[in-house]
């Protein structure tokens, strides 16, 4: 039997004790995380809930932890479902909760915790072979629950392929989709909700003009034009662009093939002129585009990373429940606001990374690892944004990237990235897990992506850990 036909087999008696708890339960509570898989997967639930008239709502966390468990405990609520976290936390929920909770996941769990499910209460990509790092995101577990619960909901397709974006599972080639992601992905475009293009891949390619678009897209970092809206305007127009139509700037979805070649070969005059190889830039800048079909054009919700984007900066600024609202259907109020909060995000993040780069002291960079420092600086809700954007650096390509910041409540948290071209086989997610539980903490997450959070007391230790572990063949990712 195939990994995902073990999957289709155990979403059957998980969706009839789904039904069973809505038939006889008085209240549900969705637990999610705040980023934007977090948020979709979130979503998804509750709009499965509320076609099926049940009583829930809807709360967003930075982690799972016992503060966290320990509020579910003195709820009122009668049932929780999990998304996007959990994992390594069973016991504890048994402990708090009994069997009064479920949990769907995508991310790396203890073998022990999916030996000892015997409630069949985890729905988790790993416990059926499945590479929760790239093959499917929560939001795509979701969204498989919800599908299996009543195929009218394969409607809420799209929304995974939201969540699958937002957790840079596009690691296929040319930014296309693998495993469980592509087969999720056929069903929105078989329903008509997106529409799969290879195109130049800019920030902003739905919303912004031309020259910004090229000036906010930082992978591939171009030098010379990433963060120069100013060059960026004198380039495209000494190349015969037109960038305007009745006064109005032009978005690149605007652009005919045609014109979006000749914007490519400015772009690769203009690297070659700098005596650098133009073929690996343009091979960056072109990609699979993933656009939602039942979204106004120029709106920040057509395409679907930007999309991603606005969800994350509603999560990561405390308003995850202005993007759940959106998510869910909301393209009023909740819309307006969405769109404010994302520029009060990118600007946030622009003064984190200026800030980074300008106090030397913050980053300490041997070669194969960097550590950023973020005490005093970071808010931990932003951590997780810094170390992506972070990731992609050009200074800091290559290397194992580990930031951390100093909590209001005296704990330290982590947030870990493969940076651009890094080509360790470590995996950050056991490094993780391993060494948070080792100082009296709680961690995990994915090979690529991980965090943590430990007392403040045992920092050097585990600094001295993690350093140690990133050359270890026993967290290396099997291959």
């Amino acid at each position: 039997m195939s990994d995902s036909a073990k999957l289709a087999e155990a979403l059957k008696p998980f969706c009839e004790k789904l039904r069973s708890v809505v038939e006889n339960t008085s209240e549900i509570a969705v637990v999610t995380h705040l980023d934007a898989d977090g948020i979709t997967s979130g979503s998804i639930v509750a709009s499965a809930l509320r076609r099926m008239s049940a009583r829930y709502s809807v709360r967003a966390v930075s982690d799972m932890n016992p503060s966290v468990i320990e509020k579910m405990k003195t709820d009122n609520r009668d049932f929780y479902i999990i998304t996007d976290l959990g994992g390594g936390w069973a016991s504890f929920l048994r402990k708090a909760l009994g069997d009064r909770w479920f949990v769907i996941d995508h991310h790396q769990i203890p073998e022990e915790e999916m030996l000892t499910d015997d409630g069949n209460q985890i729905l988790n990509a790993w416990k059926y072979g499945i590479d929760g790092g790239k093959n499917v995101s929560a939001g795509g577990m979701a969204y498989l629950v919800a599908s299996a619960l009543d195929r009218k909901n394969r409607d809420l397709s799209y929304i995974a392929v939201i969540s699958a974006v937002a957790d840079r599972q596009d690691q296929g080639d040319k930014k296309s989709f693998v495993g469980l992601n592509t087969e999720i992905l056929k069903t929105a475009q078989s329903l008509r909700l997106v529409s799969v293009d290879l195109d130049i891949m800019l920030t902003g390619r739905e919303t912004r003009p031309l020259h910004e678009a090229l000036a906010q897209t930082s992978f591939p970092y171009i030098d010379g034009l990433t963060w120069n809206k100013e060059a960026c305007h004198a380039l495209l127009k000494n190349g015969g662009i037109r960038l305007k139509d009745d006064g109005r700037w032009r978005v690149l979805a605007e652009f005919t093939q045609e014109e979006k070649s000749a914007i490519l070969d400015a772009i690769a005059k203009f690297v070659a002129a700098s005596n650098k190889t133009s073929t690996s830039v343009l091979n960056d800048l072109i990609g699979y585009v993933y656009t939602l079909a039942n979204e106004d054009k120029r709106s920040q919700l057509r395409d679907a990373r930007e999309f991603s984007t606005m969800l994350n900066a509603c999560g990561r600024i405390g308003k995850a429940g202005v993007g759940i609202a959106i998510c869910m259907g909301d393209r009023s109020a909740m819309l307006g606001a969405g769109e404010e909060i994302v520029g009060a995000y990118r600007m946030t993040l622009r003064n984190y990374i200026s800030s980074i780069f300008s106090e030397k002291w913050r980053l300490v960079d041997d070669g194969k690892n960097a550590f950023v420092n973020g005490d005093g600086l970071l808010a931990e809700d932003m951590l997780g944004a810094v170390s992506s954007l972070l990731s992609g650096s050009p200074s800091l390509n290559g290397r194992l990237l580990f930031v951390r910041t100093l909590t209001k409540d005296g704990t330290y948290r982590f947030s870990s990235r493969k940076c651009l071209d890094c080509n360790s086989q470590a995996n950050l997610g056991l490094i993780m897990r391993h060494y948070a539980d080792a100082f009296k903490g709680a961690g995990g997450g994915h090979s690529a992506a991980a965090g943590c959070r430990i007392p403040s007391n045992n920092l050097e230790d585990f600094l001295a850990g993690i350093r140690a572990a990133t050359s270890d063949p026993k967290f290396a990712t099997a291959t």
